[in-house]
């Protein structure tokens, strides 16, 4: 990992996907925070909620993917004094992405829709606040070399790799090698969800709203639905093997229901680094735009008096074999992680339409995961053409043996 040169506190923000949760909390930080200008918004679909916030932060350009959306985003703008510039499609996602006038870029758009413009913003050598874990997921160590050709700050958004980067050894020029030697390991945690201690013959029963009803966590469908099934935390022990040069066997998953404690590094002499917080994205967001400052992120400041106990267990790989899926993926790295990224995507979008269960998630995986050989060491075509043979091979066992 590599944040060099981008540590200013100040400049021109372009947030992508800026109507999703993580887009919000965004903007939220930025409210408390005079410094930064929003230069540019993206939505897919949710026009409505972006020309509020258009109308509001004045940005310079707007980007709406989906066609139809982008044709009734325009008559609205049309009908307003905005100044606001309609771009379209993925073409003004990489625009924003890697524009001169930007500092910053919230790498924020769910899945692989958001591979692109992330690697669009790490190539321009932007500092890239990467909440997007499915890019470093389905790239890994291409991204990483990107970064650091191109000079560009790949700081962690999701709460646990915040936290594991905030107790290691960073300094401007990125991981300080004369220190990362002394890690034993690190250790992510994980609420458990919804299902932490639901019945096991309950699960073929259960609905997408109740996979979406998490207990600690506001989210967006798709990542309710991975962190109910535990393929979240999965996706995030792969991120952090790239994220923090570290081998699968170096982290660790511990069940830690009360959210507080968000990660842990241990070190070879016995000590243990933890970073503490109330469960609000704010905080790893407002960390992120600081580095290596500090400023307001407007969430509550955490009581530990008020909290009746922190409780750790070992994840039941029965009970979650979503998770066993993703510890596999990061010990083979190659297009593994690319396999299982794809099919997930697939099966829980496929989940949240009620057409195959919440149990059958992991099964549709592991049948398309038999089916498409791994290779070792992709490029970027590769992984590309990869993704889509995955998505449709899932879409077609779906129909075939699932319906």
């Amino acid at each position: 990992m590599s944040p060099q040169n981008k540590i200013s506190s100040e400049g021109k923000i372009s947030i992508l996907g800026s109507t999703g949760s993580v887009g919000r909390s965004t903007l939220a930080v930025i409210d408390e925070n005079a410094q930064y200008q929003v230069y540019a918004l993206s939505a897919h679909k949710n026009i409505d909620l972006l020309y509020a916030q258009c109308q509001r932060y004045q940005p310079v350009y707007a980007v709406v993917t989906d066609e139809e959306a982008a044709s009734r985003f325009a008559t609205l703008l049309a009908q307003s004094d905005l100044e606001t510039r309609l771009l379209r499609g993925e073409s003004g996602l990489n625009q924003i992405a890697r524009d001169e006038a930007v500092d910053t870029v919230m790498a924020a758009i769910v899945g692989a829709a958001g591979l692109e413009s992330t690697l669009a913003a790490v190539s321009a050598g932007k500092k890239v606040l990467l909440a997007n874990k499915e890019s470093l997921v389905m790239t890994g160590d291409l991204l990483m070399q990107a970064a650091r050709q191109s000079g560009a700050a790949l700081l962690p958004i999701d709460s646990e790799h915040n936290a594991i980067f905030q107790c290691l050894p960073f300094s401007k020029d990125g991981l300080s090698k004369d220190q990362s030697k002394f890690v034993d390991k690190v250790v992510l945690t994980a609420s458990g969800g919804p299902f932490l201690n639901t019945s096991l013959d309950e699960f073929e029963r259960i609905t997408p709203d109740q996979a979406c009803r998490h207990p600690k966590w506001s989210m967006g469908r798709k990542i309710s639905v991975d962190s109910a099934s535990m393929m979240n935390k999965g996706l995030e022990l792969i991120e952090a093997c790239y994220l923090f040069q570290l081998e699968a066997s170096q982290v660790d998953v511990l069940i830690h229901p009360q959210s507080i404690i968000h990660s842990m590094v241990y070190y070879r002499d016995g000590s243990v680094l933890a970073q503490l917080a109330n469960p609000d994205m704010r905080i790893p967001i407002a960390y992120g735009l600081a580095w290596p400052q500090r400023i307001n992120s407007g969430a509550a400041t955490l009581d530990l008096v008020a909290e009746s106990g922190l409780e750790f267990y070992h994840p039941d790989l029965d009970r979650f074999p979503c998770l066993r899926l993703g510890m596999e993926a990061a010990a083979q790295r190659g297009t593994a992680p690319v396999i299982l990224n794809a099919a997930n995507e697939v099966a829980v979008a496929a989940f949240l339409a009620e057409k195959i269960s919440f149990s059958q998630i992991p099964v549709l995986i592991e049948a398309v995961r038999s089916k498409m050989p791994c290779e070792a060491t992709p490029t970027l075509a590769i992984i590309r053409d990869l993704d889509k043979q995955v998505r449709t091979l899932s879409n077609e066992l779906i129909l075939k043996d699932f319906c």
